[in-house]
């Protein structure tokens, strides 16, 4: 694995996956709304001598091709997507009855439209080189009914099922779909505001677990 494109890299577990890439040699695309935190986790990643370049962008509303299309021009052939970036709607969280169409259209833009056209720019390159892995990061409300999680739930079962459809459509590249866990950042926070911190796992070491398990079969797991 040499280059990959990472949504959602200015903070959290986009940025631990970023830098945990770069420490191991792997030229990161870094996508993000905002340029200044962007920038900052871009800065980092050189001054320790790895290769990052910043893309801000808005996945909702992005050019999806030339997103991928200047990730490409920075460092080569991208070996890796991962679609990280989200959104929970608006907190705090509320029933789907309190949930308006807009809103919901908003969710659905950033945790599934945004990265079926991302894939859909890139993984016609990476089939044709017969080499690639998109990774789409999960959640237990993909599986489980949680009240007040309505529109997030939804998307992220959506983009599991995306996954696994692109999957069986496109065998010569592996499609994931992961579960981190519970981590202590800022969307949790937002989401579950009483939540201790020091239950939580930090943001790295979820990262760790999922580029430890890259090499693992297509599907869906949880690190």
């Amino acid at each position: 694995m040499k280059n990959a494109l990472i949504t959602g890299a200015s903070q959290g577990l986009g940025r631990a996956l970023a830098e945990h890439l770069a420490a191991q040699g792997v030229a990161v695309a870094l996508v993000a709304r905002h340029p200044g935190p962007l920038d900052a986790v871009v800065q980092g990643i050189r001054d320790r001598g790895g290769r990052a370049v910043a893309l801000v962008a808005d996945v909702a509303t992005a050019d999806a091709a030339r997103v991928v299309g200047e990730a490409v021009a920075a460092h080569g052939p991208l070996d890796l997507v991962v679609h990280n970036a989200s959104t929970l709607g608006p907190t705090p969280l509320r029933p789907l009855l309190d949930t308006d169409s807009a809103e919901f259209q908003r969710v659905l833009d950033v945790n599934l439209l945004g990265p079926f056209n991302l894939t859909r720019a890139a993984a016609g390159s990476m089939a044709l080189r017969g080499n690639g892995t998109v990774l789409f990061i999960s959640s237990d409300a993909a599986i489980e009914a949680y009240p007040t999680w309505g529109a997030y739930a939804v998307s992220k079962a959506a983009a599991d099922h995306l996954a696994a459809v692109w999957g069986a459509e496109l065998p010569q590249l592996r499609f994931l779909a992961v579960d981190p866990g519970e981590m202590d950042t800022a969307m949790h926070a937002a989401a579950i505001p009483d939540a201790d911190p020091s239950t939580l796992r930090p943001p790295a070491e979820s990262a760790r677990r999922i580029v430890d398990g890259l090499g693992a079969a297509a599907g869906r797991w949880v690190a």
